[in-house]
């Protein structure tokens, strides 16, 4: 079976990119979530009628995805996809996967939330309970990563694979949703940092697997169509 040398290269950049989130979570954790959630926290009146509208995007555009990927398999029904439809459809892809990658994550993380939102639930402002706690199921656990932050990563790589121009806008999105998920304090620092790192890998394999990065071949074995 020939060898896939974009695959390999993908497979060392993800275990160099996994080092880094972890040593960042790790220095978040220990000097940045809880003095930037504290301030979050004095601060928050003034900060929700402008940040809270950043967080809404993400499970807005999840909700839509099936609709997105059934009417893409109607149109491959019709003849081969072009470019542009193997993107969306790997970004399509992307956000689902990587909000299960999320679901899974946070069960074996465990991690506290910043704040007390519902039911009581223990966190670092509503009662100094901060840490991780590994293999706790529940909506009191759920706060590492961010589904947000991995969602819109996760479709924020394929486009800055398939289309380099537009590179500016997913960073913007990304940029966007982690300044409102950080000043609402529905999430640590850490926990965007692994959210992104979670929807960044899964954005840039949906891309390989699509054949919309540059270098990877379609499913096909051959180059998309251009649009």
């Amino acid at each position: 079976m020939p060898r896939d040398p974009e695959f390999a290269r993908l497979l060392r950049n993800t275990g160099v990119g996994l080092a880094a989130c972890a040593a960042l979570v790790l220095l978040c954790y220990q000097f940045v979530d809880r003095p930037v959630a504290t301030f979050v926290h004095a601060h928050n009146a003034v900060a929700v009628p402008y940040l809270k509208p950043l967080t809404y995007p993400p499970p807005v555009v999840q909700a839509w995805v099936p609709a997105v990927l059934a009417a893409l398999a109607v149109r491959r029904a019709l003849g081969p996809f072009r470019r542009w439809e193997w993107a969306v459809f790997a970004a399509g892809a992307a956000i689902v996967l990587a909000d299960q990658f999320r679901e899974s994550l946070s069960y074996l993380a465990g991690r506290y939330w910043p704040e007390t939102w519902v039911d009581d639930n223990p966190s670092y402002i509503g009662g100094g309970a901060y840490g991780f706690h590994p293999f706790h199921g529940g909506s009191a656990y759920g706060s590492f990563p961010s589904g947000h932050e991995a969602r819109t990563v996760a479709a924020a790589a394929v486009l800055w694979l398939a289309y380099p121009r537009w590179r500016w806008a997913g960073v913007l999105a990304s940029a966007a949703v982690a300044v409102g998920l950080v000043g609402m304090n529905y999430h640590f620092v850490g926990d965007v940092v692994a959210g992104g790192f979670v929807g960044g890998a899964v954005g840039v394999y949906a891309a390989h697997f699509a054949g919309v990065s540059p270098a990877a071949a379609s499913p096909s074995g051959r180059p998309p169509r251009t649009p």
